[in-house]
């Protein structure tokens, strides 16, 4: 706590009078480039990885990064809603990476035993668990987590793209749906181009492809 409160006090002795200006312009509002939906896991750094300010980026951030079928009174359902009709977002991105612990405990939900909440909020990433058995890589392998990861993301992307609010704002070629794989040690992102029906580095892809291919519950071929 000690190293937060010094990095507070560093932040109002140096960094905040240096950008005196731009602090005055986000307190008088918000127009976000885009929402990203990601993995509260702290060794992702949204801002590092994009290169982005204060400002620039609405962030949902759960375990798993996880978009739960739409229901009122959700709150992650609020977020999305608030972004695309409030903020009026032109972008959402479902970010996933590597290692990631919300996965593995999908892979093993022995390890849950203790966490009956974790166990339960999981079963938003079921049909991703349900996709790798039909895919035949369950038993598992280097691979097999990556797999599984990507396949999430996909699948929150299928649930996003029917939430009300971003249904609309798609079908009025508003809004453009991504979904990202963050490799943690190489610094590398993929990006999911359902149209090819492959993950590509993300300087590769081409936007508004995420959406469109089979949905994941029939996915049974590559992630």
């Amino acid at each position: 706590m000690n190293r937060l409160i010094q990095g507070i006090q560093q932040f109002q002795r140096d960094v905040f009078p240096a950008n005196r200006e731009l602090f005055a312009r986000l307190a008088s509002g918000q127009k976000p480039e885009a929402l990203f939906i990601a993995c509260s896991d702290s060794r992702v750094s949204l801002e590092w990885i994009t290169q982005c300010g204060p400002g620039d980026l609405f962030v949902c951030r759960n375990a798993g990064n996880m978009a739960p079928r739409f229901s009122r009174g959700d709150d992650v359902s609020a977020t999305i809603e608030y972004a695309v009709s409030a903020l009026g977002v032109r972008d959402i991105v479902v970010c996933g990476h590597s290692d990631c612990g919300a996965m593995k405990a999908l892979l093993n939900p022995a390890s849950l035993k203790d966490m009956p909440h974790v166990k339960s909020w999981l079963r938003n990433a079921s049909e991703a668990r349900l996709a790798l058995r039909k895919a035949q890589l369950s038993q598992p392998s280097a691979e097999t987590l990556v797999t599984l990861t990507k396949l999430n993301v996909r699948l929150q992307l299928d649930r996003l793209s029917v939430h009300p609010k971003v249904q609309t704002q798609l079908r009025a070629k508003a809004l453009e749906l991504h979904g990202w794989y963050y490799q943690i040690d190489t610094g590398e992102v993929e990006a999911w181009q359902a149209a090819e029906d492959r993950w590509v580095a993300v300087r590769e892809s081409r936007h508004g492809l995420a959406i469109g291919a089979p949905q994941v519950s029939q996915v049974v071929g590559r992630a």
